[in-house]
């Protein structure tokens, strides 16, 4: 079926239908741009959404990639990022090979399709043309033969009448002779035009146009043609990436197969695993008979000599993990039961039931962990708080020994590990500049032997540093793996707190504290410190040292002894009646005044048992 034939009249319907068909196209050129640009950024998106949850380097989350589920977490990102180049690909393969085809392919139909009814537009003004020539031949030759008549009329009534001169007849005759001669010449003039108007007309809707309109009819099927090719092309440019796209997939699947439960229950027990041993039973304490309280030892004014004969069996277990962190921090800051009120008579110390501590109200499992933690003076236990909190803050001991014996190991063998990482590192530059210098030497002409000296000499001088420091991280581990006996061994023995000859010694040596306790501060740190409190001498801890230089707290006041009180708990200390003493705590409502005697004496009075006077500053502040 062909538009020459079938639509041979149909001229401005056929042009309307064509410019339809290019804003059509036009239009589908538009989707698929913004297609593109959908899929750019939805891209776009899930590259910032992977690259958003990636751990961040030198941080916890990069740590926690030891877990199985975190790598596969971590490999769900990267190939959710692959993912998101095969949506580029996409994008990029719409606009390169489909969109610009539509615009090059629109703008040739737009041209084409502009010649094409020029063309036509052409032939209908040539047949409008030749059809006027026609109307005026046809109306000439009408006029002619008119006026043709109306002299033959008038030559009739001439000859008839007879008054009318002959010379008047015979103009009359040759006037109607020379009418119906211009008759003759116009009708043969007209039907020469119209033969050849018909002919032109023939040629205009039998062949010019129909040849015009086949153009524009295999111009629209080339277009439609071109719009179904591109359309499977949109459709293939999907296909060509879903094999990736599958394979992005399969490895997210393959990541949540790797995922290990038991794998990672096990590094939670490897990154927290302490090494101590559970807390032993805690004993029965029978109320029902008389029972002599022993003095605590972290009294400062029960620290010159006075201790307490260790208990026998078992050594009292951790009480930590039954305790939570912000009632640990109160027992260690300040007595955490209210003070005793005051006594009646002038010297309290005279009446037989006189003022209890304030440790001594404390149900049996608080009283059990007073007496665990009662193995120092109360300066120390200040200090050990102190130190967990400048660990919490990462001013961590070289040595790690703050740390649990398990997670002390671990760190040490990190540290030994990053070590020789580093040795080597500096082993294979060192070897390079060697090979370097040896061809400096056989071909002088490639540089100076001796400009590789000063840097060879200063990559020994750093294998040898990091060689020492190595051995020393070494030692440590060393002692942690029990391989090397450490001062805290032989103290640990002597407290008998670690090993079953607490009761030999306790029965030679009854003087003799237990003041050796390994135990966790409140902020999770772990400290070690030991007493030395007993009649044989042992050397002081060395983590001592690290606390000279701690500046104490400021005195702000002064304050006298009303009456006499004896401190016989962890925080407290023995006052006499008007005895003067500096203030360093004000009473924060709990009953208690921190004051200190001393450098190194220091501890809780009940506020009630004290004559307070605070220095101005003090109390504006």
């Amino acid at each position: 079926m062909s538009w020459g034939t079938e639509l041979w009249d149909q001229y401005d319907n056929l042009e309307k239908h064509t410019q339809w068909g290019i804003e059509f196209l036009d239009k589908y050129t538009k989707f698929v741009k913004e297609r593109a640009e959908i899929e750019y950024s939805y891209a776009k998106q899930l590259r910032n959404l992977s690259k958003k949850y990636q751990p961040k380097k030198n941080s916890k989350e990069e740590e926690d990639q030891k877990y199985t589920s975190c790598k596969s977490f971590l490999t769900t990102l990267q190939e959710l990022n692959d993912y998101a180049g095969q949506h580029e690909v996409i994008s990029e393969n719409l606009t390169g090979h489909i969109i610009a085809e539509l615009t090059r392919y629109m703008q040739e139909m737009k041209q084409e399709r502009k010649s094409y009814f020029h063309e036509g537009r052409k032939a209908q003004q040539h047949i409008e043309t030749s059809w006027k020539q026609l109307e005026a031949s046809k109306r000439k030759f009408e006029r002619d033969c008119k006026e043709a008549d109306r002299a033959q009329q008038y030559f009739e009534k001439l000859d008839a009448d007879i008054n009318v001169t002959k010379a008047d007849v015979e103009k009359a005759r040759q006037q109607s002779n020379l009418r119906h001669q211009m008759a003759a010449d116009s009708k043969s003039d007209y039907s020469s035009t119209l033969q050849k108007f018909n002919q032109e007309q023939h040629e205009h809707y039998f062949t010019h146009i129909p040849n015009i309109f086949q153009k524009i009819q295999d111009m629209e099927e080339r277009r439609i043609k071109k719009l179904a090719e591109l359309m499977k092309k949109f459709a293939e440019v999907d296909r060509q990436v879903i094999p990736i796209i599958g394979k992005c997939l399969d490895g997210i699947t393959a990541a949540a197969d790797s995922v290990d439960v038991k794998h990672d229950t096990q590094l939670v027990v490897e990154a927290f695993k302490s090494g101590f041993e559970p807390p032993g039973d805690i004993e029965f304490e029978d109320f029902s008979q008389p029972m002599q309280r022993t003095v605590s030892e972290s009294s400062l004014s029960n620290s010159k000599g006075e201790g307490r004969s260790e208990t026998k069996g078992k050594p009292k277990g951790k009480l930590w993990p039954f305790i939570k962190k912000n009632k640990l921090m109160s027992l260690l800051t300040s007595p955490h039961q209210p003070p005793p009120p005051p006594p009646s008579s002038a010297s309290p110390s005279a009446v037989p039931n006189g003022p209890q501590s304030p440790k001594q109200q404390k149900e049996p499992l608080s009283h059990r962990f007073n007496e665990f933690m009662t193995s120092k003076p109360k300066i120390h236990c200040f200090r050990s708080l102190k130190r967990g909190l400048s660990l919490k803050l990462g001013s961590g001991p070289e040595d790690f020994s703050n740390l649990p014996p398990e997670q002390r190991r671990k760190k040490l063998q990190q540290k030994i590990d990053e070590l020789n990482k580093e040795i080597q590192k500096e082993v294979d530059q060192r070897e390079a500049l060697t090979k370097m210098k040896d061809v400096y030497i056989k071909n002088p002409q490639m540089g100076d032997p001796n400009s590789v000296d000063p840097r060879l000499s200063e990559l020994s001088q750093n294998i040898e540093r990091l060689r020492q420091e190595c051995q020393k991280f070494e030692g440590w581990l060393a002692e942690v793996e029990g391989r090397l006996p450490t001062k805290n061994d032989m103290n640990r023995r002597q407290s008998g707190v670690y090993d079953g000859q607490s009761t030999q010694s306790t029965q030679n040596t009854p003087a003799v504290s237990s003041c050796a306790q390994d135990r966790e501060s409140p902020d999770g740190s772990y400290t070690e410190e030991q007493s030395q409190e007993s009649q044989v001498k042992v050397t002081a801890p060395e983590f001592d040292d690290d606390f000279d230089d701690e500046e104490p707290l400021p005195i702000i006041g002064t304050c006298t002894a009303l009456y006499t009180f004896e401190g016989h708990n962890e925080g407290t200390i023995s006052v006499t009646e008007g005895e003067v003493l500096n203030v360093i705590e004000e009473d924060k409502g709990d009953g208690w005044t921190r004051v200190r005697r001393s450098e190194d004496e220091e501890g809780y009075v009940p506020t009630s048992y004290l004559d307070v006077c605070l220095e101005t500053n003090a109390k504006e502040s």
